[in-house]
């Protein structure tokens, strides 16, 4: 499996956090804005969300648009505070010239796409069921918000087979087409589930349990042991989960895994 879905097919609009769409369109660009510029500069902030980060003429290609109209959008997007962008890492040598901008979505552009809508009120009440139930509570209430989205994927992965790389590819559709904007890929080790936005990434920020609940949702569906190696709520550009290959006959060696969620 070399590549995985990704945001290629998904429709700005088809998450639902509490049984409403959320619009991928900047929600703050200037009046008068025709509606086909909101259209493209949606598909931007849909491609950031996937990315992080891209250059104008990663964005351009996958967009199929040229450098100049990119440029244009991407000048409106930064006066209108959702992009901000910055320069390019280079390793190794560089060449002449400055090394190429990188643009990502500002927070504030990612709150209007949905993510943190409702935040407050959400650690307000984990707080006082922490508070009151204890973090057993806690853990029961995060096991439950997951069970109607393990149901949803379940019924994506019906026809993945048992091989856990498959079904890894097949959640990655199911989870992008959630508003998780998710992406597998083999690595030397197995393979890796990515998602590149989290809808209640403040909120775990606080109550981790809900990303340890979801992370056995993810075991489950996949059918093996996962292990979590990095979540957006912990400050990570991105949530990746680690499926390790078969094992191989390896003698005398250790194998040592690094968490960086905790």
């Amino acid at each position: 499996m070399k590549k995985a879905a990704g945001l290629t097919g998904h429709q700005p609009g088809a998450w639902t956090a509490a049984g409403g769409t959320v619009p991928a369109a900047p929600a703050a660009s200037a009046p008068g804005t025709p509606a086909a510029d909101l259209s493209t500069r949606g598909r931007v902030t849909q491609l950031l969300l996937e990315r992080r980060a891209a250059t104008a003429a990663q964005l351009g290609d996958a967009l199929g648009l040229s450098p100049a109209a990119i440029r244009r959008h991407l000048d409106a997007m930064l006066v209108d505070g959702d992009v901000i962008a910055r320069e390019q890492a280079v390793r190794g040598h560089r060449g002449r010239g400055r090394p190429a901008k990188v643009f990502l979505l500002t927070d504030a552009a990612r709150s209007r796409c949905g993510t943190h809508h409702y935040d407050n009120m959400a650690t307000a009440a984990l707080r006082w069921i922490a508070r009151t139930g204890g973090s057993q509570a806690v853990e029961r209430f995060a096991a439950e918000q997951v069970a109607a989205l393990e149901a949803r994927c379940q019924a994506a992965l019906a026809d993945a087979g048992d091989d856990p790389m498959a079904r890894a590819e097949a959640l990655a559709a199911a989870l992008t087409a959630e508003g998780y904007a998710a992406s597998a890929s083999t690595i030397a080790s197995g393979g890796q589930l990515c998602q590149h936005h989290c809808p209640v990434a403040h909120v775990a920020a606080e109550f981790p349990a809900l990303c340890e609940a979801e992370t056995t949702v993810i075991s489950r569906l996949v059918g093996t042991h996962v292990q979590r190696l990095a979540t957006i709520a912990h400050g990570d550009g991105v949530c990746t989960t680690h499926i390790p290959g078969p094992p191989r006959a390896q003698s005398g060696m250790t194998v040592t895994t690094v968490r960086t969620d905790r």
